[in-house]
């Protein structure tokens, strides 16, 4: 009888033993289910963290209710403030600028300044701009937002924006190519990431278009065509699930840098072309005249030619283009640089073509008069732009004759109506000995010049 009162009380301790394990294995279960629903809850709103803090303290239903109500009065919350801050109009390109005044710029060493949404800076807001205005910036807006409470009305734009803002304009060269420069540089350092859209600002005002040249480098660079946003709505806002914004050009870039995005768009825009470059199709040294008609051309084209064409002939190997760039497409752009080691040309906007050249290229700059005591650092741009793309600009003549202003010298009037866009003349003498001195240099400048035609990959 002992024995089976002890087989008895082994097998109900056997049995509590077996379901207080059972016990434990549930509650762990329903432990770690409540752990990971927590941190989904937590995880899936990126509100505030005070915010989250504040709902985990509430009843399940009121938090739900709540965390509604918070979301939409955040959504109310969002604040737009006009793109072009008029209080800095006197120094509009000065820190944040006036376009996005209350925002502050990134910037790694050696690289362009930028501001990418979301981000830690942004808080991990997105960008939402809204506006259609053409003519005033000030009529055009910005804000940032939660992903989860977007402002009323706002459509998402996925997908990453470039966000351009330009003092100028992105009909012009040079200008277009210093406002997109950036962006490129940009896409360099993050593993060549494209676009989907374009949004362009002059000065805050909505631009929908821009210049052919322009448009075919960044297809070149991109492979595929710039889409450009446009807004229609004033009440639509659109929110970018991804945005850059570039408001300082090239600004802050090391020349080391400035080389490299150069021999990128330059290698791109060979192969957009499929210009094949086997060295016997290119002269030992091509001396290219690239003019001008109207604003800014010589007046005796002719006498011009002579000269250079005179001093090309006594170079063995020599052989000299005159091209005008308005009657070139833009790879026949990019072909006629590729044979060129001399560029020679007026001021002006195709001289942005120098950097398509092969490095340690050669560039001759003409100027009307008045250009320079009048026309401050914008004379330099091509100079600049030599020197970051690795090419050698050799100097400038500025006309000392031509027409007089009625105005005193120092008179902005006079750069403005005289001088700016008038035509060029011609020293012989001085054409040829610059022309025999450059010639002169090209062959040892062309050893090694290190120019690539395979692009090096991201």
């Amino acid at each position: 009888m002992a024995t089976s009162v002890w087989r008895r009380l082994v097998a109900c301790f056997s049995s509590l033993k077996f379901y207080l394990t059972v016990l434990c294995l549930v509650a762990t279960v329903f432990v770690l289910l409540q752990i990971c629903s927590f941190q989904i809850t937590q995880h899936s709103l990126s509100l505030p963290p005070a915010l989250l803090t504040y709902l985990k303290h509430q009843p399940e239903q009121q938090s739900e209710n709540k965390t509604a109500y918070l979301v939409e009065k955040l959504r109310e919350s969002v604040t737009f403030l006009p793109l072009k801050d008029i209080r800095f109009s006197n120094k509009p390109l000065e820190g944040h600028t006036w376009f996005m005044s209350s925002l502050f710029d990134n910037q790694t060493k050696g690289e362009a300044q930028y501001q990418d949404f979301p981000s830690d800076s942004s808080k991990g807001r997105l960008l939402c701009l809204k506006g259609v205005d053409e003519h005033d910036g000030s009529w055009n807006y910005y804000a940032l937002a939660w992903p989860e409470a977007l402002p009323t009305n706002a459509i998402l734009q996925e997908g990453l924006t470039f966000v351009s803002y330009n003092q100028y304009d992105y009909g012009n060269l040079w200008h277009g190519l210093t406002a997109a420069f950036p962006f490129v540089s940009w896409s360099l350092r993050n593993q060549c990431e494209k676009p989907q859209k374009w949004v362009l600002y002059h000065k805050g005002e909505l631009r929908y278009w821009m210049g052919n040249w322009l448009s075919e480098i960044l297809t070149a660079t991109y492979g595929q065509e710039p889409e450009i946003i446009h807004f229609v709505d004033v009440n639509k806002p659109v929110c970018f699930e991804n945005a850059v914004v570039m408001r300082h050009n090239e600004g802050g870039m090391s020349r080391e840098r400035r080389l490299e995005v150069f021999d990128h768009l330059r290698c791109k825009a060979r192969n957009y072309c499929n210009i094949s470059s086997p060295e016997t199709s290119k002269p030992r040294i091509g001396m290219t005249l690239l003019m001008r008609t109207g604003a800014r051309s010589f007046k005796n084209e002719s006498a011009v030619i002579n000269v250079f064409e005179r001093e090309c002939e006594r170079v063995e190997g020599c052989v000299l283009s005159v091209s005008y760039s308005n009657n070139l497409t833009f790879c026949e752009q990019v072909e006629l640089m590729k044979k060129t080691d001399v560029l020679v040309s007026p001021h002006g906007a195709q001289l942005t073509n120098l950097f398509l050249m092969d490095r340690n290229s050669s560039v001759m700059e003409f100027f009307p008069k008045g250009w320079l005591k009048l026309a401050g650092v914008g004379q330099l741009v091509y100079k600049w732009g030599a020197n970051w793309s690795g090419m050698r600009h050799e100097g400038a003549w500025h006309d000392p004759f031509g027409e007089t202003c009625k105005f005193p010298g120092t008179d902005k009037r006079c750069m403005s109506l005289v001088y700016k866009n008038a035509m060029i003349g011609y020293n012989e003498t001085y054409f040829g000995e610059w022309a025999r001195l450059v010639l002169s240099k090209v062959p040892e400048h062309n050893k090694g010049n290190g120019s690539l035609d395979v692009c090096p990959q991201c």
